[in-house]
């Protein structure tokens, strides 16, 4: 929650809007103060009994403490606040999409470790709440599915009886087609809607299996393929939205610029026998270079890291010019930034949509549609 005093913020984690509290400052910041809730004098309505006996310990879920329905509210808020206050840019943000699963979605888990010697006893968990490097140790983690749940024992145990790196890591669960892999190395294979896709078990794929079908038709629906015949998926990864899309459009191109993401998406557009898609290895400064002289109405999606486009892409992509835009974004600060950028070029955006597919969590996905 966000407390003013004469006007100055102050944040206090795991209270809820107009509740009555007593906190404690413990950190000033040039211009906002840090601080920790010590006692909930009188509590809203949304405050729920928290599943998880780590809940305010560990750093990992912020919202446990309220009910589902008031964190959808809060996320469209923060969505609405980013895009407004912070963009300037007036489009009318839709309620949020829930998950179907509040808990028990994760299908990816990461939890860290420290140093030590072998057969010490480990820490082995999530960081703690306001912590920089302590770790709280987790043995159960209700958002994670059940079937990583089964499998963290062991793979907590294994960990207790190999000699460990100095300076700690990270472990691995992720929950795949295959069952529960740990080796991050490992080829894997989901299934999202009709298509298979295949990847290595450490990187980056949507961890909501339950959300990310209605999160993909979503997209596929903004890119309208009744006004435009060519998509371009850029940041494509695997190419989860330009292969989901394929069978709507004449024709799909794929450009990424690691040249792993690029393999696995030629690899997955052979796997689902999809033949009017092309994938290109881009390189950051020339990303449009191999299509530019398309004449053909166009759609755009743009799905990048967290910390938004860089401005030299946003330069390229106003160059090439499409006339929709659909902008992914898992953080909505950096997707109202850039959005100011591309409506000072000239487009308008026309939809919010907000998914949760990270529920218990202050996260929030959200699709952005501009068209020229």
């Amino acid at each position: 929650g966000i407390g003013r005093d004469n006007g100055w913020v102050i944040q206090v984690p795991y209270c809820w809007p107009g509740e009555k509290i007593r906190a404690r400052i413990y950190r000033n910041h040039s211009n906002y103060s840090q601080a920790d809730l010590i006692e909930v004098l009188e509590p809203s309505q949304s405050r729920v009994k928290p599943v998880c006996n780590l809940y305010g310990t560990c750093g990992g879920c912020q919202y446990q403490g309220a009910s589902y329905e008031a964190q959808l509210l809060w996320k469209r808020k923060q969505v609405e606040d980013s895009l407004v206050r912070l963009g300037g840019i007036s489009v009318e943000v839709n309620p949020v999409v829930p998950s179907p699963k509040p808990y028990g979605y994760r299908s990816k888990l990461t939890p860290h470790y420290q140093g030590g010697k072998q057969g010490e006893d480990l820490t082995i968990g999530f960081l703690k709440q306001g912590s920089r490097r302590a770790l709280v140790d987790v043995k159960n983690c209700p958002i994670a599915t059940d079937a990583i749940n089964q499998a963290l024992p062991e793979a907590r145990n294994n960990l207790k009886n190999v000699p460990r790196k100095k300076r700690g890591g990270t472990l691995l669960l992720r929950e795949v087609l295959e069952g529960v892999v740990t080796d991050p190395k490992l080829l894997v294979s989901e299934r999202v809607g009709e298509l298979i896709f295949h990847f290595r078990a450490g990187e980056f794929f949507q961890n909501n299996p339950f959300i990310l079908p209605k999160l993909v038709d979503y997209v596929v629906a903004q890119a309208d393929s009744d006004k435009n015949s060519l998509l371009v998926d850029a940041y494509c990864g695997g190419g989860l939205f330009g292969l989901s899309a394929a069978s709507q459009f004449q024709r799909v191109v794929g450009i990424e610029i690691s040249r792993e993401g690029f393999d696995g998406a030629r690899t997955n557009a052979q796997i689902n026998r999809i033949s009017n898609a092309e994938f290109f290895l881009g390189d950051a400064s020339s990303i449009f270079e191999e299509i530019k002289e398309v004449s053909e109405p166009t759609a755009l999606i743009i799905d990048p890291p967290r910390k938004g486009c860089d401005p030299d892409f946003l330069r390229q992509a106003i160059d090439f010019s499409p006339s929709r835009i659909i902008y992914v974004s898992c953080e909505p600060s950096t997707q109202a930034r850039d959005a100011q950028v591309l409506i000072h070029a000239g487009y308008k955006a026309v939809d919010a949509q907000p998914f949760d597919l990270f529920p218990q969590t202050r996260h929030v996905e959200n699709v952005l549609t501009l068209i020229r």
